[in-house]
């Protein structure tokens, strides 16, 4: 009897120990490409993205030592992203993936956490836009943007805090698209 309950006192040590990184995992804004491997092999051009760890920190400082003050901006609203990921896949036919590759990253952004931010729907290529956003309290902690055409695939995946404000300022600058994002003066 001792025997199990040591064993029953270690499985739940053992599952509250998990239980905590299973919520977290849930919670992470970083889509999982792998699902479309199967693509590149099919694709014409396929681009792939990673920055992360060391080089976008290497990025961040290069952009600090620089004199030009909207490269310095852009520093201090990537000083604590975790990721950028980004995946291009452009066909020679129309037709050539499956749709369902793409609604297996879109079931991803239905998940616990994720907003639907804008969807666009264009007859005209058969083109899909979504753009989702994962908030961790009040700071956008995730952005995940899925375009699909009938020659195209795009996927763009940043994780971590990303400071509104800063990219709103930098908007139409340094190949940055330019936000209409009303600000307020009295809360500011």
């Amino acid at each position: 009897m001792k025997s199990f309950n040591r064993n029953l006192t270690k499985i739940f040590l053992f599952a509250a120990l998990l239980l905590p990184a299973v919520a977290l995992h849930a919670q992470d804004a970083r889509l999982r490409f792998e699902k479309l491997n199967g693509l590149e092999t099919r694709a014409r051009d396929v681009v792939e993205v990673n920055i992360e760890g060391k080089l976008l920190d290497l990025a961040r400082r290069v952009m600090m030592k620089s004199k030009d003050p909207d490269a310095q901006k852009v520093a201090e609203a990537i000083k604590e992203l975790k990721g950028i990921y980004v995946r291009v896949y452009n066909f020679e036919n129309e037709n050539e993936y499956n749709a369902a590759d793409i609604d297996e990253i879109r079931a991803q952004l239905s998940g616990p956490g994720w907003e639907k931010l804008a969807n666009v729907r264009s007859k005209k290529d058969n083109q899909k836009v979504d753009v989702y956003t994962m908030f961790t309290g009040d700071v956008m902690s995730g952005l995940a943007v899925v375009v699909s055409e009938s020659k195209t695939i795009a996927l763009v995946n940043v994780i971590g805090p990303i400071d509104i404000d800063t990219l709103a300022e930098l908007g139409g600058k340094m190949s940055i698209p330019k936000l209409d994002i009303e600000e307020d003066k009295k809360n500011k």
